[in-house]
């Protein structure tokens, strides 16, 4: 359905949904989207829990055109109301658990039996002309082999037999993406109904939420020093064979990009940046001199294996406008304000 869901550059009156909306990237795609002038019913667990919900309602144009719902993954039925009248859809909620005391019952099957709830109240809908669903990189650079240098695009598919044989740390997450990616456009394919994917890479920079990201916690665990996250990031490459980074902002248009073009289709590539996580030290002990970075990295390989490419993305007609220098700065600035960096 190649069908744009806005006329040029009017979004007045035309009405989307954000699954998920009060998470790091959801609320600020729903801070630009009312920026540019779109109507925005966001779905929350609780829309009465004011200290959930607060940074939502504080966003310049909600109380005009800001609506909360109350609906859940688990619950058949629950995106109906939410979705109805809507013209677009993005689903960004997802279970996030990386220590799961059952991942198949806590973290799988809720992401893929909630993508299809979001998917099929779409359906119901009769009003909705696309829906942009959030996947993660997770889903697309995950493998066994040892090959280096692999350059990933989207005809690639992490290897979820490899991931549910040896379970290496957060296992589950990367499975309960990839086949939730796969349910979603395999129902849109079967029912007719526009669905395209945006697979961002590691979201990095300023937060609207009341807590700070763990993304953000991840990219600066090099300058807070904190072991636990920096263990984190180093897991990451050792899984995923890369750092890739971008900018919560690009990630925000990207998805707007992808719901107002209408020759968008399939799965999308968000990545600016790939590095790993000693290439990543030094760059950033030059950058913030101040803070002390280790760079001496000997239990991760000192460059990526993997290349993730968002050529389909940039061949389309997006750019990105945040390099690795405002991706950072950003996010300094912003862990600053929270009082966790001098």
């Amino acid at each position: 359905m190649a069908e744009t869901i806005v006329n040029g550059q009017d979004c007045k009156g035309t009405t989307v949904c954000v699954t998920g909306a009060s998470g790091f990237m959801a609320s600020w795609l729903v801070k630009r989207l009312l920026q540019k002038g779109y109507t925005v019913h966001a779905t929350v667990r609780d829309p009465e829990n004011e200290a959930k919900v607060r940074h939502l309602l504080d966003i310049s144009g909600a109380a005009e055109r800001l609506k909360l719902f109350r609906a859940e993954l688990s619950e058949d039925g629950s995106y109906d109301a939410a979705v109805a009248g809507c013209h677009g859809v993005f689903h960004v909620a997802t279970p996030i658990d990386f220590e799961p005391k059952d991942p198949e019952n806590d973290v799988i099957k809720p992401a893929i039996n909630g993508t299809l709830n979001v998917l099929k109240s779409c359906t119901k809908s009769k009003t909705v002309k696309r829906v942009v669903v959030t996947s993660s990189a997770a889903t697309v650079s995950i493998n066994e082999s040892a090959e280096q240098n692999q350059y990933i695009d989207e005809s690639c598919w992490t290897d979820v037999d490899f991931l549910q044989t040896k379970k290496p740390p957060t296992w589950s997450y990367p499975v309960s993406k990839t086949l939730a990616e796969q349910a979603a456009l395999q129902y849109g394919k079967e029912q007719g109904l526009d669905v395209v994917t945006i697979i961002p890479v590691l979201v990095v920079g300023p937060s609207i939420t009341p807590s700070v990201p763990s993304s953000v916690q991840l990219a600066l665990s090099f300058l807070t020093g904190n072991p636990h996250t920096l263990q984190a990031i180093k897991g990451m490459q050792l899984v995923s064979g890369s750092v890739s980074l971008v900018h919560v902002d690009d990630v925000c248009s990207a998805h707007i990009f992808l719901m107002e073009n209408p020759s968008a289709e399939g799965r999308h590539i968000c990545c600016p940046i790939n590095t790993s996580v000693p290439q990543l030290a030094k760059y950033l002990s030059k950058r913030y001199p101040q803070y002390n970075v280790p760079t001496q990295f000997e239990d991760v390989p000192q460059t990526a294996k993997v290349n993730i490419s968002s050529k389909k993305l940039v061949e389309s007609g997006f750019s990105f406008k945040f390099g690795i220098d405002e991706i950072y700065d950003d996010a300094v600035e912003y862990f600053k304000t929270k009082g966790l960096l001098n």
